[in-house]
């Protein structure tokens, strides 16, 4: 799952455990949590946990999954995603996947939203607070990226297809104010933040996802609306975005109260790592 903001895949979320050499949590965060990409260490005994035949299950065709085909991959990791909904303390997150996303959970439930009853809200320091509905989002001008996600567990999932808004489209159609410095993002999840400078945030390589893998965002992976942030540990990629407000500066989000660190460039620990994506 991506480790974000509810439950997930941390990436999020989006949706990370913390990593001694790189200081970071895991969307909203694919530490696909809702919100995040990180199990959540206050999340013992919230709900009823997966029983042991699930886990060895699991246990079983994660195994299997090592050196299975792309088609039974994606198989094993929607089955994952299920689990994870009714998993709160976030056993599903620490089996094997092959290669796949691991799926975690920072709040016992997250809603489900749609074409219907989705929203996302743009505000703060800017001249043109807006509120977008999916199909505003999906009118504006699309785009593709592919590139590796990086969990700060070490999990990686190669080559993953992104495509979305620009978020500096979104930034430049709402008119940010002088003196502003940075962008908060929440989620629907109720409980995951995260946060860019806003020069990270203007990157060509940060996107408002809508869709991941060719296919509509779904919501284990922080669908319907995902923050994308390419270049970094994938907590930083909230899931279940719900929220965007541009303020003066930066403000640590759910992981980074929690330790791991603000700039999460992928390869921090070994040497920075921030140039564009390609």
């Amino acid at each position: 799952m991506d480790r974000n903001p509810g439950a997930a895949e941390h990436p999020a979320a989006d949706p990370d455990t913390t990593d001694p050499g790189a200081t970071e949590p895991g969307p909203a965060a694919d530490l696909d949590t809702p919100g995040s990409d990180t199990p959540d260490p206050d999340a013992a005994g919230r709900g009823t946990p997966v029983g042991r035949r699930v886990i060895l299950g699991m246990l079983a065709l994660g195994a299997g999954g090592m050196a299975a085909a792309p088609w039974l991959q994606r198989r094993l990791e929607k089955f994952l995603a299920v689990a994870a909904e009714n998993d709160p303390i976030g056993v599903t997150g620490l089996l094997p996947n092959g290669g796949g996303f691991r799926y975690y959970s920072v709040t016992s439930s997250v809603p489900h939203k749609n074409a219907e009853n989705y929203r996302l809200t743009v505000g703060g320091l800017v001249d043109k607070p807006t509120g977008y509905r999916l199909v505003d989002l999906r009118a504006l001008p699309q785009h593709r990226i592919v590139h590796d996600v990086q969990c700060v567990t070490g999990w990686r999932v190669p080559q993953t297809s992104f495509e979305g808004v620009r978020l500096a489209t979104l930034l430049d159609a709402a008119g940010v104010r002088p003196g502003a410095g940075a962008v908060r993002f929440t989620c629907f999840d109720g409980a995951y933040s995260e946060s860019l400078t806003l020069e990270q945030a203007r990157r060509d390589d940060v996107l408002v996802a809508l869709r991941m893998r060719d296919e509509p965002l779904g919501h284990s992976h922080g669908g319907p609306v995902r923050l994308y942030v390419a270049p970094m540990y994938f907590y930083k990629s909230a899931k279940w975005l719900s929220g965007i407000e541009v303020t003066h500066e930066v403000q640590p989000g759910y992981w980074e109260d929690r330790g791991y660190d603000v700039d999460a460039w992928v390869g921090k620990s070994n040497g920075r790592d921030d140039a564009a994506t390609t």
